[in-house]
């Protein structure tokens, strides 16, 4: 009875306050540092590309690239994505386009444009997957192969690749996106400079609203569509500051599945790709990390600014709704499946500061998020909050949210000026505003959906996204 009368005597809306608003202070200032960081590792990086010269760097030594491409239902967009992977900046890679069961033309698409022709090739079976029903050979391009393959996802796709792969290292790629021509020379620039490299990933940006003509990216432009804009800020602030700020310390936990260059034989030694997880490419990452630590191997794995991979993003709110569901739900599917990398004494800087920062402000981080919004409105219009305690919690929440997106436009204005025009720089930081204002809370709400389908395991699936078709218009 007197633990009962003292928890009915603490002061619960006042700790709901703190609670809440402190958790947003250790979130946004967590990002803040990671920005610090970002800003000197970017500073390092432009000067070293200053001293090499603005072109990509072409030393006539490096190892050959296996260029992986998994394709489900890309009809629209598989031409043009082909296209720009066969014109790349580079002395020796194969393109291998794994068709996984696809119920659309992609694959008359693939035979007539590239005019295919069968091709048995014996596939070794390293790392398994579903079955290669048929396999194919450009009459155009020696180095390129298509395998036709019943569907298993796209991490299973991707274990096919790996079988079907001639070279050391494989780069995954996404069918809906375009390389710049220069961006396999600067992401293999680690595996060159230091052979612990087992994996370097680069940076995704969104192309719509670009000028493509015959798989190549003319011009970078801001679309009209205002949710693909979010878009843009959004993984402005996601890559440069968010994963370059943890490479300098070997601790990077994700490189995206559109553009990653991996070694191999380390991906084969940890088994491929997970065909249980919507994260793949984000678990295999945290799977490589866990793996060398525990074995007490060297190894590296790092992100690097310029290499770039174009996208195309969703511009319908259904499209995206389910996009950052299945990231969310994959983040804490490859989380929760490797514990033993924070709580071992080999976890370092990956397992002892990256895993219990993304497990705080981004698995659980959706939850706290929504619960803060309900707890501090709900409780002013009940009155049991101060429009005091109100605006200082929605000036931690949206006003310090603001800075981290103009920060990570303002990275963008002070290196690489992709967006050349003046007009669409002020677009974007009209935009990085604007994003605070209902965006990030509907993001939000998906994520915890995301957190919703994990917590009830719901069966793994490719995740249907609508297309625009405009690149392969051309």
């Amino acid at each position: 009875m007197e633990i009962l009368a003292r928890l009915a005597s603490i002061d619960w809306v006042w700790w709901g306050q703190v609670g809440f608003i402190g958790y947003f202070v250790l979130l946004n200032g967590g990002y803040l540092a990671l920005n610090l960081l970002s800003m000197i590792s970017l500073r390092r990086y432009m000067r070293q590309r200053a001293e090499l010269g603005e072109d990509a760097p072409y030393l006539g030594v490096e190892p050959a690239v296996s260029v992986l491409v998994p394709a489900y239902n890309e009809a629209a967009t598989i031409r043009t994505s082909i296209l720009s992977l066969l014109q790349l900046q580079y002395p020796e890679f194969e393109v291998v386009v794994i068709n996984d069961g696809s119920k659309d033309e992609t694959l008359a698409v693939l035979i007539d444009t590239f005019e295919l022709e069968p091709y048995p090739e014996p596939l070794r079976r390293t790392v398994p997957h579903q079955e290669v029903i048929g396999a194919y050979r450009s009459r155009r391009y020696a180095n390129l192969k298509v395998l036709d393959k019943v569907n298993g996802g796209k991490a299973d796709a991707l274990n096919a690749g790996i079988n079907a792969a001639r070279h050391g290292l494989f780069c995954a790629v996404d069918a809906d996106s375009i390389l710049q021509r220069d961006s396999l020379l600067r992401v293999v620039q680690p595996f060159l400079e230091d052979e612990r490299t087992v994996a370097a990933g680069g940076t995704v940006r969104i192309a719509n609203g670009s000028k493509v003509r015959g798989g190549f990216l003319l011009e970078a432009g801001i679309p009209d569509s205002l949710l693909a804009r979010f878009q843009i800020v959004e993984y402005l602030r996601a890559f440069l500051f968010g994963r370059l700020g943890w490479s300098p310390m070997n601790a990077v936990l994700i490189i995206s599945g559109a553009f990653g260059l991996f070694d191999r034989e380390r991906v084969m030694a940890v088994g491929g790709y997970s065909t249980t997880t919507v994260g793949e490419d984000m678990e295999l990452v945290v799977r490589l990390h866990r793996y060398h630590r525990e074995q007490r191997l060297p190894y590296r794995i790092c992100y690097l600014p310029d290499p770039i991979c174009w996208t195309e993003a969703p511009e319908d709110l259904g499209t995206l709704g389910r996009q950052r569901s299945r990231w969310q739900r994959g983040l804490a599917e490859s989380l929760s499946r490797h514990t033993r990398l924070a709580t071992s004494p080999r976890g370092g800087a990956p397992g002892h500061l990256a895993w219990p920062f993304m497990t705080l402000f981004e698995w659980l981080g959706p939850l706290v998020e929504a619960a803060g919004y309900l707890f501090m409105i709900v409780g002013f219009s009940l009155g049991i909050i101060s429009p005091l305690a109100l605006t200082l919690f929605l000036l931690v929440a949206i006003g310090m949210g603001i800075l981290l997106s103009v920060n990570g436009l303002l990275l963008e204005t002070l290196s690489f000026r992709v967006y050349q025009r003046r007009r669409d720089m002020l677009r974007l930081f009209l935009v990085a505003i604007l994003e605070n204002f209902g965006y990030r809370q509907l993001n939000t709400l998906w994520r915890c959906r995301g957190l919703w389908q994990w917590f009830t395991r719901r069966k793994h699936q490719w995740g249907a996204m609508k297309r625009s078709g405009q690149w392969g218009s051309d």
